[in-house]
């Protein structure tokens, strides 16, 4: 309802008269109410998350109890036309990729990380709801780019973004056994997107930002999420099992570069629909 409102607003001139720190403010606003609009999926879900009793409710796990407010945030979401079915495609996408990672990262010979209460729907040590965790993530990027109607210039090729893209997420698993390139794809990722800037919208004239610093950005709020998690023993990496600790800032550039890996998805999914609609034309 507030976005209504203020999509009214633009309707007369008002907006276009403002000037200086008064359109700053009203442009920063606008941006926040788009920014929360799109994070609504992950405020919700972490909502669950917070208010969750550890013990479960009604002898119900948690983990489980997770599992189903999940389904219903996002089903919800779709029912309320707040979401579409490709962006629910797309979604569920982000999911399988994300409980991939996870099933890997807590099996017996790795154990990144674990999941310490029960739960009936735990599949390879991992309950499913985890993957919505990942989901969020894409539902993230998938609902800023339409409600700040988002442009992306001198995107790299698509070819070298996707490979980019790739060897991001084969390397969470292959570090373990053949090194850890974090730091070289980073580079490579710093070559590629040094000239791409995002164009967006969010009031009535366009702004932009350099691509890179909205990866760091978002990857750095994925951090203080996962903070949060650890903190309510949702998830326990190996040095706060006897006491929480502060997840390492290492953390931070690992989540900026799946920001990366999730973002070229997102790009990719559009361009190809995009040439999809241009041949049908």
């Amino acid at each position: 309802m507030l976005l209504t409102a203020l999509d009214n607003l633009l309707l007369d001139d008002r907006p276009r008269q403002l000037a200086g720190l008064r359109r700053g403010a009203l442009e920063f606003w606008y941006f926040g109410i788009k920014q929360a609009r799109a994070c609504l999926f992950v405020f919700t879900f972490m909502a669950a998350v917070l208010l969750m009793p550890r013990a479960g409710i009604a002898g119900i796990p948690r983990y489980d109890l997770l599992l189903v407010v999940a389904l219903a945030i996002q089903f919800g979401m779709v029912w309320s036309k707040l979401e579409t079915w490709d962006e629910l495609k797309a979604v569920c996408l982000f999911h399988a990729v994300g409980f991939a990672l996870e099933a890997f990262k807590v099996s017996g010979s790795i154990q990144s990380w674990s999941y310490p209460d029960f739960a009936y729907t735990k599949v390879l040590g991992v309950p499913l709801f985890s993957g919505f965790m990942y989901a969020a993530i894409g539902s993230y990027i998938i609902q800023a780019w339409r409600m700040l109607d988002l442009r992306v210039r001198h995107h790299p090729p698509y070819w070298m973004a996707a490979t980019i893209a790739i060897l991001i997420y084969a390397n969470f698993f292959t570090h373990h056994c053949i090194g850890d390139y974090r730091w070289y794809l980073a580079a490579c990722a710093l070559g590629l997107y040094s000239r791409t800037v995002v164009i967006y919208r969010p009031l009535d004239r366009e702004r932009q930002m350099p691509l890179l610093l909205g990866f760091v950005l978002i990857g750095f709020f994925i951090w203080l999420a996962e903070n949060i998690g650890t903190f309510w023993g949702v998830w326990r990496y190996p040095n706060q099992l006897g006491a929480w600790s502060l997840v390492h800032l290492s953390k931070w550039s690992s989540w900026s570069l799946l920001v990366i890996m999730t973002f070229t998805i997102v790009a990719s999914l559009k361009h190809v629909k995009a040439r999809i609609h241009i041949s049908e034309d």
